[in-house]
């Protein structure tokens, strides 16, 4: 039998050579060279080509919208933008259509293109507006100031002619179909001067009514867009110091013309009694000795004058330390005391003999399941001096400005903040304390040790280690903490020494929003930019010195 055995197997052996050899599969079918097994389609070869042509349609659609994206930005002359879009679609087109050595690619390319967009991007441009006067009427270029500004104040021409009107449309746009008192046809619209037209239709009084490619709008028409029709005006010509024709009525239209002229040679303004406006270089026209200037301005590089002005302009600089500091108090006394409470109810809660743990467990993390700007909310009406549930059932119907008085609203936001921030806390450390071996407290126990012991010099640092990075987390949260802040207090009580809305709770981040949109004041972009720089260099520095000496704890232990 062993020998039969030995005989069979060599004959196997020898017979499945040969027939690799003759491009004959040991199974009976054919290998490469043709036959049966080589007809068989590849497995999933269906499913492949679905795929294949899902990723071509959308490559297609992408490829289709950046199209669009580019001629839209290519007419706005958005150039560093185009080249910056095709090279990134190139690349894109370029992974999804390559061979499988491309494959970590085409994972990573979606992340990475939303992480351009969402946060490098954000951060080029926050930092690029910090550099610039980009605020309230400094918002555009200078020509569109021009523009804006030969446009406003506009005065009736006293003895301007009357010209008879007809409102058009064409592509959602309105134009005046202008008759003047010698018989001449005129149209034009709020982007294209008044130009000659030959082939108008009349109505019964001679005056041009219509024409081909214009939709005349009825009498209904024009009092549904009244308003529209009464902000139409249509420049005479190409120069701004001739005027521009608009109408009240949609019948008849007249000469209006700004109170200031401008100069293209000299590039100046002149109003009507003499006063000339020169660009003063920082983005506006203004008088040559500065005590007058015309709105709106343009947008210019300014260089580091947001810094400086945040830190030497008397209205900025006294209340923006105090903000620095109370910034720097609130993040760090909230991650110490969230911390604390956290790791405490943890402590109790991990008790072995405790019983209904569970429950507990739930009760202790209700706070986090409730939105921060809504508890901010409730939390503010209970803490009404007059008909909050503090005041009057806990302390018996005593006025205490829990939010009205400095240091009072500060202790207001911290303790809302504890009741928002410990749930956080408690499970981080629930978690790191369930994963402290057992084998090192019995062993203190056993050496005598008392629990205080134990608890500060084994567990707290074996806990830091694994909880100290979210820590930072937390202290950077909380360095910009806006919903507590701003539902609680909106960060007053107000500075009395400054006229912006500026107040003793106020964090940095509520400063930037409130200097951005203008809460008391002009809405000044420029300067926000600068002061959100500040936040992120110093929530960056305070990161790094943490993350080292959380290394160095690490080693230590």
């Amino acid at each position: 039998m062993a020998n039969d055995n030995g005989r069979a197997t060599t004959l196997d052996v020898k017979a499945n050579a040969s027939a690799k050899a003759n491009g004959v599969s040991p199974a009976g079918g054919r290998g490469t060279g043709g036959g049966p097994a080589s007809a068989r389609l590849p497995r999933g070869g269906g499913s492949g080509m679905v795929g294949l042509l899902v990723k071509i349609v959308l490559l297609g659609l992408l490829d289709a919208i950046v199209v669009w994206a580019v001629i839209v930005m290519a007419g706005l002359a958005m150039w560093i933008p185009v080249v910056i879009t095709v090279i990134v679609t190139g690349i894109i087109n370029w992974i999804y259509l390559g061979s499988g050595k491309r494959l970590p690619a085409k994972y990573l390319a979606p992340g990475v293109v939303f992480l351009l967009i969402f946060q490098v991007f954000v951060l080029i441009f926050s930092g690029y507006v910090a550099f610039t006067n980009y605020s309230d009427g400094h918002n555009s270029t200078k020509d569109d100031a021009i523009a804006a500004i030969s446009a406003a104040g506009m005065k009736r021409v006293p003895d301007s002619p009357a010209y008879h009107v007809s409102v058009l449309e064409r592509d959602g746009k309105l134009f005046l179909l202008a008759t003047d008192p010698e018989g001449s046809v005129f149209v034009g619209g709020e982007d294209s001067p008044l130009k000659p037209v030959t082939n108008a239709s009349e109505d019964s009084t001679g005056a041009a009514n219509g024409i081909p490619g214009y939709h005349t709008l009825s009498l209904s028409e024009v009092l549904n867009r009244q308003s529209d029709v009464t902000e139409l005006s249509v420049p005479l010509s190409d120069s701004p110091a001739d005027g521009q024709l608009r109408t009240d009525d949609a019948s008849t239209a007249y000469v209006f013309r700004a109170n200031v002229s401008y100069d293209p040679k000299t590039d100046t303004f002149t109003s009507g009694d003499g006063t000339v406006y020169v660009d003063d270089g920082n983005g506006q026209f203004a008088t040559r000795d500065g005590a007058k200037t015309l709105s709106p301005g343009w947008k210019v590089d300014v260089g580091f004058d947001n810094f400086v002005r945040a830190f030497t302009n008397e209205q900025i600089a006294a209340p923006l330390w105090r903000v620095i500091v109370w910034t720097f108090a609130f993040a760090i006394l909230s991650v110490l005391s969230t911390f604390a409470l956290g790791l405490f109810l943890a402590m109790v809660l991990n008790h072995p003999r405790l019983r209904g743990k569970k429950v507990y467990r739930v009760l202790v993390i209700l706070p986090y399941a409730f939105p921060a700007f809504l508890s901010g909310l409730v939390w503010a009406g209970l803490m009404n001096p007059e008909f909050g549930f503090i005041n009057q059932v806990l302390f018996g119907g005593a006025e205490i400005p829990w939010l009205t008085a400095p240091w009072l609203a500060r202790f207001s936001v911290l303790l809302v903040n504890l009741w928002l921030g410990y749930p956080y806390m408690f499970l981080v450390c629930t978690g790191a304390l369930q994963s402290l071996p057992e084998e090192v407290d019995e062993a203190a126990r056993v050496d005598g040790a008392s629990p205080w012991r134990i608890f500060r010099a084994i567990k707290l640092p074996l806990l830091l280690v694994s909880v100290a990075p979210l820590l930072i987390a937390s202290f950077a949260f909380n360095f910009n903490n806006f919903n507590v802040i701003y539902m609680l207090t909106k960060g007053w009580p107000r500075f009395t020494d400054t006229t912006l809305d500026i107040g003793s709770t106020d964090l940095l981040i509520t400063m930037v929003y409130k200097v951005a949109f203008g809460q008391g004041g002009v809405r000044d972009y420029g300067l926000a930019s600068a002061l959100s720089i500040l936040i992120f260099i110093l929530v960056a520095v305070v990161s790094i010195i943490a993350f080292r000496r959380t290394k160095a704890l690490e080693e230590i232990n």
